[in-house]
């Protein structure tokens, strides 16, 4: 995943929405002829849009380094909440009625033609009621809060202002714990409840909070770092309000919610895996599709496309396999690259890091090649915090757009002994960081021309499906020379490729938890505890996975056509900055705007 799992959801189920395909808005009042003058009104009503959006979502403002809303948190899931939205939305549509979309200029239809979509598919959403589920085990407040609050996420602690709006804000945790009981509660009333499998994943990890010395604590981690530059009297009152937020606000919160999981909710949860069980659940599933993939695909074209690639990156695992002269079969070639020991050198986290760093200098000189722009935000490869490691995949968390924060390549390292180097170490940096997510946000967020809305946006197709096309990248970029490593980027292929069919198969075709994990280790080299998060993950967050490989698949569907009708004309660093020039589409915005820059090379000299 590219962010940290509470960023991705408010930017996907709050402000910025992931949205669907390339329609104009049928304005049923008559349009003001259009002027230089509207555009700047169109451009303040862009802005407008962005920043009444920031006030709904302060976390996301916090994540793009807005610092205004620092000490906010509200219960986004609550009735009372999503009526605001429901206005907000409501609101610019009839704002976006009032501009005739043909007389903007380019740049400005691509804004229409986002925002259009940005409102219809997020006011369709609110007819779900997946606000029943407040958390899961994957897109959980309670564990981004421990990651904002420890001192070392997106959470600014620099000044003594920064300490009393954290302050502000984890105290109101204390009612957003109270709220997601009671919309639990909520959906238990009406059927609409997470499966068990998933509960029994959340429950310890409320209780992980729960620690007897508030210095141990998590949320200790701001004290143990205040600045030096503080007065003492400031140092004092801040560590004791701390210990005093700890003990009395934040502990017994997590303490309610653990012990709610475990007595109440647990018992009435549900054995099935996908939301088809669930009422309505196939209509919410299509709508989770349709946000997710920026398409109109149906979930069974996209269960036929994975069966079909999955066949397809099967062949080429099996060439791969002989060439290594393995005389086994492919289940046993997987079985022997997940447990020789050859293939587990390290003996500290630093040294997997340092592995990591290691692809990236390799492949540096034919990153100019490929890219004519790259961004000017810092990078840093880090190990993911032990307190969430056990639970989390390996990430990419955006840096801030005036520099102050870097772009950061999280890696989870629970036993540095058992890190597997043909677990894909070379296709997840150029999936996660180079020229992944790294490349694609930070040259978004550095675009002061783009209207925030976009240039802080985001659609799941469009971003993870960059960051797997940047996989395809590998050979081109001097890897995947290593057999073993490039078995390891077809694993990681395949693994995107079996999310189309396990996705759509958990979710409208009765596939079990258990059947959709055997598929999984029947196709790649992961193990059962690898293939076990991933399937939950899927069961928690429907149609997320099917964003990657439908984006990859259209991206590497245009570079071809375009190599093929162009010729000699064809530029791959042209065609990768043209992808990336604008920021994050839908998939159909996208590809009309590529098509428009295809005409103009054949027009160029």
């Amino acid at each position: 995943m590219y962010i940290a799992l509470l960023i991705e959801y408010f930017m996907k189920k709050i402000l910025l929405p992931l949205f669907f395909g390339l329609t104009v808005f049928a304005c049923t009042e008559p349009v003001q002829e259009q002027t230089p003058e509207h555009n700047k009104a169109f451009a303040a009503m862009l802005d407008s849009f962005y920043e009444d959006g920031l006030k709904l979502s302060p976390l996301g403002a916090t994540a793009a380094g807005d610092s205004r809303y620092n000490d906010l948190l509200p219960a986004e899931f609550t009735d009372s909440y999503r009526e605001k939205l429901r206005a907000y939305y409501n609101d610019y549509t009839t704002r976006l009625a009032a501009y005739d979309r043909s007389t903007l200029s380019e740049d400005d239809q691509l804004s229409f033609d986002d925002l259009n979509d940005q409102l219809s598919v997020s006011i369709e959403g609110l007819a779900y009621h997946d606000n029943y589920f407040p958390f899961n085990q994957f897109y959980a407040l309670p564990l981004s809060l421990g990651q904002m609050g420890s001192g070392e996420g997106m959470q600014p602690f620099n000044s003594v202002k920064d300490y009393e709006d954290w302050i502000k804000r984890a105290t109101a945790f204390s009612v957003w714990a109270d709220s997601a009981i009671i919309y639990f509660k909520k959906g238990i009333d009406s059927g609409f409840v997470l499966p068990k499998s998933l509960v029994v994943k959340m429950i310890p990890q409320m209780q992980s909070m729960e620690v007897a010395d508030v210095k141990t604590s998590l949320f200790y981690g701001p004290v143990n770092k205040i600045p030096k530059t503080f007065s003492d009297s400031d140092r004092q009152r801040l560590t004791d309000a701390y210990a005093k937020l700890i003990s009395e606000q934040i502990i017994p919160a997590y303490k309610r919610l653990g012990d709610f999981l475990k007595n109440e909710y647990l018992p009435k949860t549900r054995l099935s895996s996908g939301v088809g069980a669930l009422p309505g659940g196939d209509k919410y599933y299509a709508y989770e599709v349709k946000l997710n993939t920026t398409t109109a695909k149906s979930p069974e074209e996209i269960y036929q496309t994975g069966l079909k690639e999955v066949a397809r990156i099967r062949g080429l695992m099996d060439s791969v396999k002989k060439s290594t002269a393995f005389a086994g079969d492919i289940p046993a070639f997987f079985e022997f690259m997940r447990t020789d020991k050859r293939f587990m050198p390290y003996k500290t986290p630093k040294e997997v890091l340092d592995a990591f760093e290691a692809i990236h200098q390799r492949m540096e000189p034919n990153l100019a090649k490929m890219f004519n722009h790259t961004p000017k935000t810092g990078f840093e490869i880090r190990q993911t915090e032990a307190f969430r490691a056990a639970s989390a995949s390996a990430e990419y968390t955006q840096g801030t757009a005036d520099g102050s924060r870097p772009g950061i390549f999280y890696v989870p390292i629970l036993d540095a002994s058992k890190f597997n180097t043909t677990s894909g170490m070379e296709s997840l940096f150029l999936h996660e960081a180079i020229p992944g997510h790294h490349y694609q946000i930070s040259l978004q967020q550095e675009d002061t021309l783009l209207p925030k809305f976009r240039r802080f946006g985001g659609h799941n197709a469009y971003v993870e499906g960059w960051a797997l096309y940047c996989e395809s990248l590998g050979k081109e970029l001097g890897l995947y020379t290593d057999p073993y490593q490039y078995m390891g980027a077809l694993g990681d292929e395949m693994h995107r490729a079996v999310r189309l069919v396990v996705d759509v198969a958990i979710h409208t075709k009765g596939m079990t938890r258990e059947e959709a994990i055997k598929y999984m280790m029947d196709n790649e080299a992961i193990s059962e505890q690898g293939a076990t998060a991933e399937i939950e993950r899927y069961m928690a967050i429907p149609g997320q996975a099917l964003g990657y490989k439908i984006g990859a698949l259209k991206i590497r569907e245009l570079r071809t056509k375009y190599e093929n009708d162009l010729g000699k004309k064809f530029n791959l660093a042209a065609f990768h900055d043209e992808i990336l020039k604008d920021g994050s589409l839908p998939l159909g915005v996208l590809e009309a705007k590529m098509d428009h820059w295809e005409e103009k090379q054949k027009e160029a000299d």
